[in-house]
């Protein structure tokens, strides 16, 4: 018994040793076939740390696990900034016994907590289409089984993740929250049963802006028949229920090459009325348990046909309710009588083809009946004919549908009439009426009621002309708290609209906020305004203020404003302005934008054309103070569209907005920018075209004094544009460096030096999306002028003093020299000049670029007697023994190369007759003219680039204008035979019509 124990404990620890062994073993063989296979399959960057990679042989026994921590995947070319996946943690089981084999099994795969994001373009270009062609079709089978992985999942599992789905191309949107997904499935085998259960604890379903499904639950049970020979899956059993309506799907998808062909249909599986009341927006709450109901519906559609690039499926659904009803219980009136017709249907899936059809909607709400009947054909260009009427009273509403914490009154009246064409230029004829009336609104959260509250509103077109359409609000009044607000507002025509309007009153945002909260913004303060409009959008846009009539006052106090988008908030404790025709007169703006301080006064132009059209620049001329502002609170990051937190890393591109022609006139006391601290700034900065042009902008920072002028170009936010004069005054080399990457990337020699220096110098490029340079686009040129620099410790300069013996170029000084550079395509080119050290003269030129390699000739004028032994032996080979013998100075030629941290010097050639300043002249001279040459043909390659994308596009607006021009003769043509037929059908008519009897009484 004792040697059994001893046994099987001594087997336990080898189980263990190897348990521990086998993954450190295979670890290496793993990465390498994971990273081998996403480059031989997926076209997108995978992104994952070699540290964040784990193997375990206990966690998932007898599987080897697979993890991977902090996944990211993200797209290419259009998709280059955006997010396709990001999944904290990802885990494979593996078979362990197919580790010593050729090929690896993945058994399961375990994602934790993963954000989804798919996203499809107007052109129908999805993000999550990364899988690389096969471009190798015409191997045999036995070589295209040759992968690294056989993908025999038998299981797959998701915890808490998030999925986001934009199809810009339909326009479609769903969001799903908290999702749980497992499924299972021998895909080892071609036919099989897929068994799948999916939660969300809330979707989100958007079409065109509107959402049709909010904060709704998901639950789903599905098996599918797959027979992946064929590429057919087939619904089995399944089961979906969203919020409390539960339907199934029946038929197949078929996935031939590109094409996926659906044959499915769909309806619920239970026709209580309660059932699709939980899926109608605002109903299905911690109430919903409780509500009573009655009534039957059915539900049911289709999804047929092929769908690829061309070619969407068609599509059908149908939603009847009978005699509806339903009733909260501590309310003492029910919605009865509900009643509808529903069906939208789609013979292509397109939406030109698309066709709504509400026959009949009908609820008694109490006492207050609601009638709709709407049909339309396309979506796209619309055929509408319909109407909707209405006649509540709000008390009799809140006895109906809880709204809650708020008491309601008065009468509203809609009577809405819509028949003809909707499109960019055209509308139905419309008449429509939106009333208003003794209404009354009051909050449990805010004391005072909104009271008299009164609106008329006609919205009317006679002919189906867009210009013809006529919106009038003829009158608009309201108490909040004994402070009254009223208006008007009449205009006439959309696309070049008239309009007549006045408002006049107190607007206390703080009491609007308490009796309306928005969630996500937090608004409060209070505006005191007269001011009126009469004139045309057409004469705004001439410039002709003349013809327009605007004038008025308003005054703003303790404003405040933070929203979702704006989390840096807003605060204006007070502010004055008044109107004309022509501008806003901005007076005494006093306020905080995040946690900076401004002042501002000025003038604002253009703001009627500004707020009505969508092509008109607002145009003014501010002054801007501040104590202290600070402008990473703005920066945002590319990837969230967050604005950064405080102590992170800055990242993403500021844009300049558009439609802005603003000249800013700015004087801060301090402004913070990344890592930097900028006192006294002041200066000028237009703002125009998406462009900030800077004029003659000065700071003080880092001990030194700036002035620059420049621009800053987000015309294109993916490629930002800049070019900067600058004129800086006694700056520290090493401060310089630590806070410039410029400096770090070309001229990182900077790091070594002690002492200040002045610079001017110009230079252009493109910004990368965290607004560092991209340096090989620069180009520029200047001069620096080293007030004094001591030269200690710098490794080139060691290297030269070995090779020579000169031990004075291990310490010196170098004073007032001024230094001509350029940069070209990102690499620096240093001119010749000159310093000294004793009586050693030196001469120093080249070029180094942004991968840290240098390039330099030195050329050295020494005492003769100076150098070492072993260089005037050199010398001597190079230049004979008698010119060397003979001469009291000569002059070294090296060449200086590798890097900074690790330079190459050696002699390579000597004079006792040419000047230093000569020797390096043509040397220099010959690298620029390089440097130069391939600037010009990357220019030249960017510039045909440009021009054969340009050619490419007209070649396809001009094949787009022949086909329309064809299209347009088929038409007229087809037309002018329809004319034909019809005039000869008439004739043919004619002359074939029975003769009249003739008149034998006449005869008579």
């Amino acid at each position: 018994m004792k040697k059994v124990a001893i046994g099987f404990f001594i087997f336990l620890a080898l189980l263990l040793t190897v348990a521990a062994v086998v993954p450190l073993l295979f670890k290496d063989k793993i990465k390498s076939a994971l990273d081998k296979e996403i480059a031989k399959n997926i076209n997108a960057q995978v992104i994952y740390e070699t540290d964040d990679v784990s193997l375990s042989l206990l966690r998932d026994f007898p599987n080897l696990s697979l993890g991977v921590e902090n996944l990211l995947v993200i797209g290419q070319d259009s998709f280059a900034t955006d997010t396709l996946a990001k999944v904290p943690s990802f885990r494979m089981g593996l078979n362990l016994f197919s580790v010593f084999g050729d090929q690896l099994k993945v058994n399961s795969i375990e994602l934790e907590e993963p954000v989804i994001r798919l996203l499809v373009l107007k052109s129908g270009k999805a993000n999550w289409d990364i899988v690389k062609e096969d471009t190798t079709a015409t191997e045999t089978a036995a070589d295209t089984a040759a992968s690294d992985f056989n993908m025999a999942i038998k299981g797959w599992e998701i915890n808490n993740g998030t999925i986001f789905y934009d199809d810009l191309s339909i326009p479609f949107g769903f969001s799903a929250y908290n999702v749980a997904h497992t499924g299972s499935g021998d895909f080892e085998q071609d036919v099989f049963d897929m068994v799948s259960n999916t939660t969300a604890e809330r979707v989100v379903m958007t079409y065109d802006g509107v959402n049709y499904l909010e904060n709704a639950k998901l639950d789903a049970d599905v098996t599918m028949a797959m027979d992946l020979e064929k590429s057919l899956y087939t619904f089995k059993d399944n089961n979906i229920r969203v919020n409390a309506f539960p339907f199934k799907f029946d038929g197949s998808i078929l996935m031939p090459e590109e094409a996926i062909d659906f044959d499915l249909t769909f309806s619920a599986t239970e026709t209580d009325f309660r059932n699709v009341l939980s899926v109608v927006p605002g109903m299905f709450t911690e109430k919903f348990d409780d509500l009573k109901t009655g009534g039957k519906l059915s539900f049911d559609g289709y999804f047929k046909g092929r769908m690829i690039d061309t070619l969407m499926p068609g599509y059908g659904v149908n939603l009847k309710v009978i005699e509806g009803m339903f009733k909260y219980p501590e309310l003492p009136e029910a919605a009865r009588n509900i009643n509808a017709d529903i069906s939208i249907a789609s013979e292509d899936g397109t939406p030109q083809n698309t066709d709504i059809n509400i026959r009949q909607f009908h609820m008694d709400l109490g006492k207050n009946p609601i009638d709709a009947k709407v049909l339309i054909n396309g979506l796209d260009v619309m055929q509408i004919d319909g109407n909707v009427k209405a006649n509540v009273d709000l008390a009799e509403l809140t006895k109906v549908y809880p709204v809650d914490g708020m008491a309601l009154r008065g009468l509203l009246k809609v009577d809405a009439n819509a028949k003809g064409t909707y499109s960019e230029t055209r509308m139905p004829v419309i008449n429509a009426d939106l009333n208003l009336t003794n209404g009354y609104i009051k909050s449990k959260d805010f004391p005072a009621p909104i009271q008299n509250l009164n609106m008329v509103t006609n919205v009317v077109n006679t002919t189906g002309n867009t210009d013809d359409t006529r919106i009038n609000v003829k009158r608009f009044n309201m108490d909040l708290d004994g402070e009254p607000l009223e208006g008007n507002m009449l205009v006439e025509g959309i696309d070049k609209p008239a309009f007549d309007g006045r408002i006049k009153g107190v607007l206390d945002l703080t009491k609007l906020m308490k009796i309306f909260p928005q969630e996500g913004m937090e608004l409060a303060g209070r505006i005191v305004a007269d001011v009126a409009a009469k004139g045309k959008l057409s004469d705004i846009e001439a410039e002709k203020y003349n013809s327009i009539t605007a004038n008025g006052t308003m005054a703003i106090s303790d404003l405040k404003f933070v929203s979702t988008d704006l989390p840096q908030g807003m605060k204006v404790s007070k502010a004055n302005a008044n109107f004309n025709n022509e501008r806003i007169n901005l007076v005494n703006l006093d306020g905080m934008l995040g946690k900076s301080d401004i002042k501002a006064d000025g003038s604002i132009s253009n703001y009627l054309g500004y707020a009505l059209a969508d092509d008109q620049s607002l145009r003014g001329n501010l002054n801007l103070r501040s104590n202290q502002f600070d402008v990473n609170e703005w920066m945002v990051d590319e990837n969230t569209g967050e604005a950064v937190a405080e102590g992170a890393d800055v990242e993403g591109v500021v844009a300049v907005p558009a439609n802005l022609d603003m000249a800013l006139n700015i004087d801060a006391k301090r402004v913070l920018y990344d890592n930097l601290m900028l006192d006294n700034v002041n200066g000028q900065v237009q703002v125009k075209d998406q462009i900030a042009r800077l004029n003659k902008v000065t700071f003080n920072s880092l001990g030194g004094t700036f002035a620059t002028s420049g621009s800053y170009n987000t015309q294109n936010p993916q490629l930002p544009l800049f070019d900067v004069k600058l004129d800086i005054q006694n700056l520290g080399f090493k401060e310089a460096f630590e806070s410039f990457n410029t400096i770090q990337t070309l001229a990182p020699i900077a790091r070594l030096l002690e002492g200040k220096f002045s610079t001017t110098f110009a230079f252009t490029g493109e910004l990368a999306q965290d607004m560092t340079p991209v340096f090989k686009t620069l180009d520029g040129s200047g001069i620096i002028k080293v007030i004094k620099a001591a030269v200690t410790d710098v490794p080139i300069v060691e290297k030269i003093s070995n090779l020579t013996n000169l031990k004075e170029l291990q310490n010196f000084v170098v004073e007032n020299r001024y230094i001509d550079a350029q940069i070209i395509d990102g690499s620096l080119v240093i001119k010749p000049f000159d310093m000294e050290a004793g009586d050693i003269k030196m001469t120093v030129g080249g070029t180094n670029n942004i991968n840290g390699n240098i390039d330099y000739i030195t050329a050295l004028n020494v005492p003769a007697g100076k150098i070492g032994r072993e260089v005037n032996a050199r010398l001597a080979s190079l230049i004979g023994n008698e010119s060397l013998a003979n001469s009291e100075r000569i002059t070294l030629r090296l060449n200086v190369g590798g890097t900074l941290s690790d330079p190459r010097v050696s002699l390579v050639g000597g004079s006792v007759k040419e000047k230093a300043a000569d020797l390096v002249q043509t040397v220099v001279q010959s690298k620029l003219n390089d440097v130069k040459q391939q600037a010009d043909q990357r220019k030249q390659q960017l510039q045909d680039s440009v021009q054969a994308e340009l050619n490419r596009k007209k070649l396809e607006a001009e094949q787009k204008a022949r086909e329309e021009i064809e299209k347009k003769r088929r038409e007229a043509e087809l037309q002018l035979k329809k004319q034909a037929t019809d005039k000869v059908g008439g004739f043919l008519k004619q002359i074939t019509k029975p003769a009249t009897p003739p008149d034998t009484t006449r005869q008579q």
